[in-house]
């Protein structure tokens, strides 16, 4: 075994890239290579471990410009489908975000709402190639004479359409049950009264940011898998809690890290884009999300070597507990045993259930790792990394 130390720098790793000698793998691959061949040797060997989840992330939304008319207009106030969108950014750009329900929406007025189309849904409509309707109205001015246009507008006739989502790829969270006698619906799903369900949301061990813990080489100009298409991180996101208290592994144990990301809407597709109905809650955004880890070093190579047995997260109760900003864990409990489909509570037995797709999670690690073996992905080195 090697006992030389490992340092690779992102250029000799894009150097590889270019020339067809680079060693990709995904996170999952990783797990048994370290630990058959150890992390120094493993680094040796390996030059870059790929990630993915895909989940529903709320915080997420487009920027959009939707071109002047004749006469011009300054938009105060925007519909997209009869979904509104915030207008106060310019004259003819606004953002929709994933959450925004259907103008005439009924809610929770008939109880649970369905939430059958929102934001998350006209950028889906948009990046399948549907005709979405636009209607834009105005006070007028001088300048900006027109008070209302209406027209109808698809993702190629927009002249920009940016995928800006400020929270996305969260750094663990927590398992969510219902201890209340009665049945809930939350941003988790469902959940039965009494403990029936526990509903957790994360691709556990494939996941990006359990990849690199303490963000050694994520932050501003990280290029990523972006709902089928190249990003960028470009922030870190709303809620970005780096110093929570983590496990051995320096894993944290509840929400940790967040990411702010962003690409070309244009350039995306629907299959990792997806408009999402949650039950009694409210709409979201399935998104498909995967960062490629250089192994720079030992380090890099054993962090990326994290098994589901190895992640551990929270049980929280959202019938009492979360709604009244109770801070209290009813349990401990590893992504291996979530992924089992049951966990055991209170010394009862209880149903495991994803809100997220380990099957899409797979398919974007192995769809990261073709783009850079056939060398149409080089990595962004970060001019600085997340907050850590």
């Amino acid at each position: 075994m090697s006992k030389q130390k490992i340092n690779k720098t992102y250029q000799q790793i894009n150097d590889k890239i270019r020339s067809g000698d680079v060693v990709v793998v995904t996170a999952e691959e990783m797990i048994d290579i370290v630990r058959d061949e150890g992390a120094v040797d493993a680094a040796n060997h390996v030059d870059v471990v790929t990630t993915g989840t895909f989940a529903p992330m709320c915080s997420s939304g487009a920027f959009i410009n939707f071109g002047h008319s004749v006469p011009t207009i300054k938009a105060s106030k925007v519909w997209l489908n009869n979904v509104p969108a915030y207008a106060a950014l310019a004259a003819v750009d606004c953002y929709i975000g994933a959450t925004e329900p259907c103008e005439d929406d009924p809610l929770n007025k008939v109880y649970p709402g369905e939430f059958n189309y929102g934001g998350g849904h006209v950028i889906q409509d948009l990046v399948d190639g549907r005709r979405v309707h636009l209607k834009a109205t105005a006070y007028g001015t001088s300048c900006y004479p027109n008070r209302m246009i209406e027209k109808e507008v698809t993702l190629r006739t927009l002249p920009q359409a940016v995928l800006c989502n400020p929270r996305n790829g969260y750094q663990n969270y927590n398992c969510a049950v219902n201890l209340t006698d009665k049945i809930i619906y939350t941003y988790m799903g469902v959940l039965k009264p009494k403990a029936g369900n526990a509903n957790y949301c994360s691709a556990g061990q494939l996941s990006p940011l359990f990849n690199d813990p303490y963000y050694m080489t994520i932050g501003l100009g990280t290029r990523i898998f972006l709902g089928g298409a190249q990003g960028y991180v470009t922030w870190h996101g709303t809620q970005h809690k780096p110093g929570v208290k983590r496990s051995r592994k320096g894993i944290p144990l509840v929400p940790g890290g967040t990411l702010w990301v962003m690409g070309d809407l244009k350039k995306m597709k629907s299959e990792w884009l997806k408009g999402v109905s949650i039950l009694g809650y409210g709409c979201s955004l399935a998104v498909g999300l995967g960062i490629p880890i250089p192994i720079l070093n030992e380090k890099m190579a054993q962090y990326t070597a994290i098994s589901d047995e190895q992640i551990f997260t929270q049980i929280v109760d959202y019938g009492n507990d979360y709604p009244n900003g109770i801070s209290r864990s009813l349990g401990r409990v590893s992504y291996a045993e979530l992924k089992s489909g049951h966990i055991k509570l209170n010394g009862q037995w209880v149903q495991a259930v994803p809100l997220s797709s380990y099957v899409k999670a797979r398919e974007i690690a192995e769809t990261l790792k073709k783009w850079i073996l056939n060398g149409s992905f080089l990595l962004g080195e970060p001019q600085f990394t997340l907050p850590r």
